[in-house]
C-alpha cells in the first residue's frame, strides 16, 4: 500500500529533517550543500529557532511513514522574536558561527549567512509593523507540486488566525520564481521595504476576505 503524505503538526522528532530539508531548499529552492563550507548555519537562521520557541507554529509535511519532507514555521511577532533571537538562540549558536571578520574581502556564502545570524534586527521594518508574522515554508522537490505547499499554508494561516494575528510576511529571493508564482496563488502582494536588494517582501492577511 502506497504511503499518502500528510501535514501534521511539528513533533521535536522532526527537528532534523527540519534541518535537511532547510539545507536542501535553500539555495533559491534547490540544494545548497555544495554552496556552503558548513551549511549548518542555514537551519541555525531559518529554521531551529522557530520550532524551539514557537512550536505550536510549526507543521511538517509527513510523508505517511513519519518522515518531514517539508514544513512551514515561523512567528506570530516578528519584534517578539528578534528580541529573543537576539538574548537567547544567538548565545547558543554564536560559537559555532561567530561574525565574520570586516577586512574589506567579498564575503563567502558563509560569512554572508553568519552577518545574518548576528544581524536579527534586520527582520524588523517599520513598513512592516501592519504583518507582525512571518514564515518560512520548504519542501523537498520531489514533493512538489502536489498541493502540500497549499495546504501547509492552510494550516499555518489558520493557527495564526485562531490566535487573533491579522496578517503575515514573508522575504524571498527575487531569484525563485517558482515560489513567487505560488505566494501569487496564496494571495501574497508585494510589500515595499527600502534597499530590500536581492529580496522582496511579501505579505497578506491571515484569513481571506
Amino acid at each position: 500500500m502506497t504511503s499518502v503524505p500528510f501535514v501534521r503538526p511539528y513533533r521535536p522528532s522532526d527537528r532534523p529533517a527540519v534541518g535537511r530539508i532547510c539545507v536542501l531548499t535553500a539555495h533559491d529552492g534547490g540544494d545548497a550543500t555544495p554552496h556552503y563550507a558548513d551549511p549548518g548555519i542555514l537551519p541555525a537562521i531559518f529554521a531551529y529557532p522557530y520550532v524551539d520557541r514557537e512550536p505550536e507554529l510549526a507543521f511538517v509535511v509527513d510523508d505517511g511513514d513519519g518522515e518531514a519532507v517539508g514544513y512551514i514555521v515561523g512567528t506570530a511577532d516578528t519584534p517578539a522574536f528578534v528580541t529573543w533571537f537576539r538574548d537567547h538562540w544567538l548565545p547558543t549558536v554564536a560559537g559555532a558561527y561567530p561574525p565574520p571578520a570586516v577586512n574589506g574581502a567579498e564575503p563567502t556564502p558563509d560569512e554572508s549567512m553568519a552577518a545574518l545570524l548576528h544581524r536579527p534586527e534586520r527582520m524588523v521594518w517599520p513598513e512592516l509593523s501592519s504583518h507582525p508574522a512571518h514564515l518560512h515554508i520548504d519542501i523537498l522537490p520531489a514533493r512538489q507540486g502536489l498541493g502540500l505547499g497549499r495546504a501547509l499554508m492552510e494550516t499555518y494561516l489558520s493557527a495564526l488566525d485562531k490566535a487573533g494575528v491579522e496578517a503575515v510576511h514573508l522575504c524571498m529571493s527575487r531569484a525563485n520564481t517558482r515560489a513567487r508564482s505560488f505566494y501569487d496563488r496564496m494571495g501574497f502582494q508585494e510589500l515595499t521595504v527600502p534597499d530590500d536588494g536581492p529580496v522582496r517582501y511579501l505579505g497578506r492577511p491571515t484569513a481571506r476576505a
